[in-house]
Parts: structure tokens; C-alpha cells; sequence
């Protein structure tokens, strides 16, 4: 968490006029099969259901072919697994988080409105798990990495649109701290499941680099006599 912090306050010291874009993020993630077996009574089988995830990422541009990003991404999703006390499928309400710091490499020829891209991320996840039968819940936290690659269509200067496709995980977080069981989800020691998620989307880039900004004013041209 400090280091999250430390990296946001990073952000908020650079230069806020100068090599700056704002992304804004919409994303279609898969089913994941999650898995968990500690004993006859204390297992979870089944798959976190696909779904829509947002986010928002702020990034300072290092030189134009190297970023460096503080993102955040969001999903509410179902879980349909068989436990100990659901012998059939039984849904659960998920809510995933990710934060991550990443690095992009950028890719564009001269004149073209096309930038292609690639990066990777560390970060954190927060998984929020409830039985909505017995409104019991719990949540974990773990660490999480992403990888994500992409074009960048530039409409102007200053908008773009972004076409990607993204692989995120969260590393053992479903398990000892979001255990579903018996009783529904509570806590519980269990061995672990990692999460990977490949989602495809894109969203909108906005572009504040004062180095391409076009000049504010141009001189008159002189008046004909």
C-alpha cells in the first residue's frame, strides 16, 4: 500500500501540463476457471464468469516511445461453482480491483495516426466475494501483474482511440482469504487459485503533451497594400 502511495504522489509532482495522456478504459474479460481442494469438505470447483470491466489509467510520458502508467480497473462479476454445501452450481457475487504501475513501449511512424503499443504492469489486486443466499462475504488481497498490447488511432492531436487486448492475473487470491465453502463464502484455509483473465476492448486516449500541442497563436500576415 505505501508503495501505491508513493506512486501516486509521484504522479501528482510532475509537470501536469507537459507529457501527460489520460486513458479511459472499457474491456470484455472471459471465463476463468477457478479451482481450490484442501479436503472433502473444504473445496470450490467452477469458473468466474466474463464480463464488462472499466478503468482509468494516468500517464507521463518518460520521451515519446516510453510511458509510465498508474491504472485502475474494476469489475462485478458472478462465480458459478459447486462447494461441500452447493453439491450443484451455485452463484457467488465477485467484485474485482486491480491497481497497477506499468511500463509501455510506443511504436509510431512519422505523419501516421497510427501508434502501436506494449507494456506490462505489477500491482495489486482486492477480491470481494459474497453469497448472496446468505449474505455472508470476504475479501483478500494479493499481488497482481498484467500484459497488454495494442494500437493507439489518433482522430487529433489530442484524442485517440484505443484498440487492446490484456492478460491480468491476481496471484493466489482466492483461497485461504476468500474461501468458498461451507457455510457459503467465509473464511476458511483452503489452497489457493489463482485468477487469469484475458479481456479484449480499448477505450479513449487524451492527450495533454505540450510537445504536440499546435501554437497557441500564429502571426498576422501583413496587410496588402
Amino acid at each position: 500500500m505505501k508503495k501505491i502511495i508513493f506512486a501516486v504522489l509521484l504522479f501528482v509532482s510532475m509537470d501536469a501540463a507537459a507529457q501527460i495522456r489520460l486513458h479511459a478504459n472499457a474491456n470484455y474479460v472471459f471465463d476463468d476457471k477457478v479451482d481450490s481442494y484442501y479436503s472433502t469438505e473444504a473445496y470450490f470447483n467452477g469458473k468466474l464468469k466474463g464480463g464488462f470491466q472499466w478503468g482509468a489509467a494516468l500517464e507521463y510520458l518518460l520521451n515519446p516511445n516510453y510511458g509510465l502508467e498508474l491504472s485502475y480497473y474494476r469489475q462485478d462479476a458472478t462465480a458459478s461453482l459447486q462447494t461441500f454445501q452447493y453439491v450443484k452450481a451455485h452463484d457467488f457475487d465477485v467484485a474485482i480491483n486491480y491497481i497497477f504501475l506499468s511500463g509501455s513501449r510506443y511504436i509510431r511512424k512519422p505523419d501516421s495516426k497510427v501508434e502501436g503499443f506494449g507494456g506490462m504492469g505489477l500491482g495489486v489486486g482486492f477480491i470481494d466475494a459474497k453469497d448472496p443466499a446468505t449474505n455472508r462475504s470476504n475479501s483478500s488481497t494479493a499481488f497482481a501483474w498484467q500484459l497488454r498490447g495494442g494500437a493507439i488511432i489518433w482522430a487529433s492531436d489530442r484524442i485517440g482511440v484505443k484498440l487492446q487486448a490484456q492478460l491480468q492475473s491476481s496471484v493466489q487470491s482466492v483461497g485461504g482469504g476468500v474461501y468458498f465453502g461451507t457455510g457459503g463464502a467465509g473464511a476458511g484455509v483452503s489452497s489457493y487459485s489463482s485468477l487469469l483473465q484475458f479481456g479484449l476492448g480499448g477505450g479513449l486516449v487524451f492527450n495533454f503533451d505540450k510537445s504536440s500541442a499546435k501554437p497557441a497563436s500564429q502571426a498576422l500576415p501583413p496587410v496588402q497594400q
